[in-house]
């Protein structure tokens, strides 16, 4: 039996407990390796001589774009890996197999479409998401280069997906580990070694990206993988395309918004208290970052489990799955929200040595992250309504946390109480309302998709 046949066959029967261990491992590494591109170029910038926290800001606000240019990734990989997956459990391979191939393409189209735009909107954009006179500068050296690697972004992260969708984790793992580590390797050469500074960091992460996107479809092209890009799927078929966006608005919204998110906090910031401010974001957001992505790899390690054996219509094993989901997340965000909340200034001394940067992120940051130990229960329950193709739903929960509660919350609150300490506080609000509406939703619908 090959490797791909006996990864399938785990899915439906090995025991649960080492079985999500098996998947979700690696895919917390993938993820965790995956935040070294981003966290590393901040490292590497945030501590260049005299410029590291103006640099760093720059930096930030570009952070926008690359979230739209990842949730597009998201759109087409995990728009259709899911489904994939049930194709799999029902035993349709050739119909999986359809769902890669249009995904590819959709993917390759995307990538072409957000090079050109955003290469001709870039300085209005950056102006707009934050940027200052004194800022604009490093923003732009950072993006212009970025943007030219998006090819390799849509393609290492988009079609990776698939690889975890068959149950091949640690292939999926090896995939991100390779760019990864090349990325930091790169980093310091370019930065400090050719003193190219921002344009460095954004070279280093390009080439490492394209290193990757080699990688995972020069797998996903071989006979070692259970589901195999060939020309003949390639043609984009609306019912196919239909059914990749139903499912993936989902995810794209979840990242999209994060943008919008930066957008706002870094508008609101820069009005009500300036450069400084915006810094404490880039500065925040990185450690959100290592909170968020491990979670990450863990529902996406865990969400094939789910999506076969629904397909399959073994519910007892669904729910199985999803019970451990949910206490494993909660432990984690509780754990995140402990060391946070104790460890401000050591968090941010990673990013920047900067003092008064340091000072203003202790005495925020406890407040931002107010609400993550109840994020793990929507971020279980928003991966399950995904496996199980619950395309509305998982849009409607995907805008409940963003968009319908933190950016008016954002706008108001500072508004309201002419503070810049509002903005913090909408945070850790949206975080617990959102994560008690997902968690209720969730047990009012289980009885219905995953009957006794």
């Amino acid at each position: 039996m090959s490797q791909s046949h006996r990864s399938e066959e785990a899915l439906a029967s090995a025991p649960i407990g080492p079985l999500m261990f098996k998947l979700a491992l690696p895919a917390v590494a993938a993820q965790l390796i995956n935040m070294l591109y981003n966290i590393v170029d901040r490292i590497y910038i945030g501590h260049i001589p005299e410029v590291g926290r103006t640099a760093l800001t720059g930096l930030g606000v570009t952070f926008p774009i690359l979230m739209l240019i990842s949730a597009f990734t998201a759109f087409a990989g995990m728009g259709g890996a899911p489904l994939a997956s049930i194709r799999l459990g029902a035993g349709d391979r050739e119909g999986a197999e359809k769902i890669l191939g249009n995904s590819t393409t959709l993917l390759l189209i995307l990538a072409a479409v957000l090079t050109a735009a955003f290469s001709i909107i870039k300085e209005p954009v950056l102006m707009a998401f934050g940027a200052s006179e004194d800022t604009i500068g490093y923003a732009l050296d950072y993006i212009s280069i970025y943007l030219m690697g998006t090819v390799f972004v849509q393609l290492a992260l988009g079609l990776n997906a698939y690889i975890t969708a068959q149950g091949q984790a640690l292939v999926a793992m090896c995939s991100v580990l390779i760019g990864a580590v090349l990325n930091i390797l790169l980093d310091p050469v370019f930065i400090f070694g050719f003193q190219m500074g921002v344009k460095g960091a954004a070279l280093a992460t390009i080439i490492s990206q394209g290193v990757s996107a080699c990688w995972v479809v020069g797998f996903l092209c071989s006979r070692r993988s259970g589901l195999r890009i060939r020309r003949k799927n390639m043609g984009l078929d609306p019912k196919v395309i239909g059914s990749i966006a139903a499912l993936g608005i989902a995810p794209f919204i979840m990242q999209s918004t994060e943008s919008l998110v930066t957008v706002v906090l870094n508008s609101g910031l820069q009005r009500y208290g300036g450069d400084l401010y915006v810094g404490t974001i880039t500065v925040m957001q990185s450690v959100m970052q290592m909170v968020v992505m491990p979670i990450q790899g863990i529902t996406q390690g865990v969400q094939p489990i789910m999506s076969y054996n629904f397909g399959a219509k073994n519910y007892q094993r669904v729910r199985q799955v999803f019970r451990l989901l949910l206490r494993t997340t909660l432990t984690v965000t509780v754990a995140a929200f402990l060391v946070v909340t104790a460890f401000p200034k050591p968090l941010a001394l990673i990013f920047n040595d900067d003092r008064e940067l340091v000072e203003l992120v202790g005495r925020v940051m406890p407040i931002f992250f107010g609400g993550i130990w109840a994020f793990g229960a929507q971020m279980a329950c928003q991966s399950a309504f995904m496996a199980m193709g619950q395309a509305k739903t998982s849009l409607f929960l995907a805008l409940l946390r963003k968009v319908i509660l933190l950016v008016p919350l954002a706008i108001l609150l500072p508004m309201i109480t002419q503070n810049v300490m509002g903005i913090y506080v909408a945070e850790p609000v949206a975080d617990i309302l959102a994560s008690a509406t997902t968690l209720t939703l969730f047990l009012r619908k289980r009885k219905t998709l995953l009957p006794e």
